[in-house]
């Protein structure tokens, strides 16, 4: 227990899911705020934390608020996503995380007009990816019991 702000911390193992990418990570939950080590953020997002804000390559974004994002217990993935305009859904009861691509991501696959790639059973479980279709028209047609 964090007596300072009254709030339970507890480390676990928790399932980030980068786009479509799962990852099992560990984890210090407080509260609604998941935190990740330094280390577990650059192996499964690919951003290090540098002086001059997260970086990726030769992309940096600026931390303006380095003691909100960054603490001993670890990155607030929460804060992380925002920083990176990026969509973020959560559930730490569950211990699962997942970051959806950033806008400027959607907005270009969007205009490219190129469906992401994806694989599913016909009905005799033959396996069958949009990828095969390239060049060809293709009908897809989705359905959901809810």
């Amino acid at each position: 227990m964090d007596w300072a702000l009254n709030t339970v911390v507890a480390s676990r193992s928790l399932t980030l899911v980068d786009e479509t990418r799962p990852a099992t990570v560990a984890a210090v939950v407080r509260g609604d705020s998941i935190r990740l080590s330094p280390a577990v953020v650059e192996r499964t997002l690919g951003w290090e934390l540098k002086p001059e804000g997260l970086c990726r390559g030769d992309t940096c974004v600026p931390v303006h608020d380095r003691a909100a994002l960054v603490d001993a217990d670890g990155i607030d993935l929460g804060i992380l996503a925002r920083l990176l305009d990026r969509p973020f859904a959560s559930d730490a009861d569950e211990g699962v995380a997942v970051l959806g691509a950033s806008a400027g991501d959607r907005s270009h696959r969007l205009a490219s007009m190129e469906a992401p790639d994806f694989t599913l059973p016909d009905l005799d479980g033959r396996l069958h990816s949009l990828s095969e279709q390239r060049g060809r028209k293709a009908l897809l047609i989705a359905w959901a019991s809810w």
